[in-house]
């Protein structure tokens, strides 16, 4: 990977998150890296913070790479792949990361051959902790699939799955940080009603979240456990659990991860 040259068409907080962490992994020299994006002075920005190559023009950034990152909204997708149809040869592979635009949009509106790999990462991207899901086009190589994982690996934590299920990863890890800050913020609150100052009082709400999660990973074990290990009997914790039962917190949970799903799959239709 050191030697290839990637490619990003789009530089937003995704995009230009993805080129920090790649930069920071190691996984290619910054001189590597090429960003296009209709906004030049952030593109400026960009080049001064991470020293990458830049350029307004799309066609540009897809010559000068072996790997292209497509980061940019599915508003926007269906001119971008028209513009750029005959730049983008089997040679090159491209990453797209928009949400719920389904593998066969790239490989029906590019030229036959053309080597696609559809991944989900999430925000977490920029601090080097997104949730990513990879899915490989018909014509996406194994070496096309190491390449993606090693990528999205840099920011994270990345599995690849049957693009079956890549709407489920978008309501799940692509929506999934968004249904938790609520909940930091709502813990904090809870300790800022018993007296406890707010900066403290977040402080302590997200890193306890950020301990459960490392738990959850690094343990192996079922969340059940892990929560039977804190529960002790008539004790704090399970009058705390109880309240969340009362208030349907699975039920809720599980019915935000299933609509974000069914809008991913609406998205992709459109």
């Amino acid at each position: 990977m050191t030697d290839r040259k990637i490619g990003f068409i789009g530089a937003g907080k995704m995009g230009s998150a993805l080129m920090q962490g790649i930069i920071k992994a190691g996984i290619v020299k910054p001189e590597n890296i090429g960003a296009s994006d209709v906004y030049e002075p952030f593109l400026k920005e960009l080049q001064a913070k991470l020293g990458i190559r830049i350029s307004t023009d799309n066609a540009v950034i897809v010559r000068e790479s072996d790997i292209l990152i497509l980061a940019v909204k599915p508003q926007t997708l269906g001119s971008v792949l028209s513009n750029l149809k005959n730049e983008i040869t089997s040679e090159k592979l491209l990453i797209s990361i928009a949400a719920g635009v389904p593998l066969s949009t790239y490989e029906d509106a590019l030229l036959e051959g053309t080597r696609v790999v559809r991944v989900m990462p999430n925000i977490a991207a920029t601090v080097s902790e997104a949730a990513s899901g990879i899915s490989p086009g018909k014509n996406a190589t194994p070496e096309d699939q190491k390449a993606a994982l090693e990528i999205f690996s840099a920011v994270g934590t990345a599995v690849q799955v049957p693009e079956s299920l890549m709407d489920a990863v978008t309501g799940l890890s692509g929506s999934g940080p968004a249904f938790i800050f609520p909940v930091i913020e709502a813990m904090a609150d809870g300790a800022v009603l018993e007296g406890m100052d707010r900066k403290s009082a977040l402080t302590l709400a997200a890193q306890t979240v950020l301990g459960a999660a490392k738990m959850a990973l690094e343990t192996g074990m079922h969340p059940g456990e892990l929560k039977d290990m804190v529960t002790s009997p008539a004790g704090t914790t399970i009058q705390g659990i109880h309240a969340l039962e009362e208030a349907g917190i699975r039920a809720a949970f599980m019915n935000a991860v299933i609509k974000a799903s069914e809008r991913s799959k609406e998205l992709g239709k459109k």
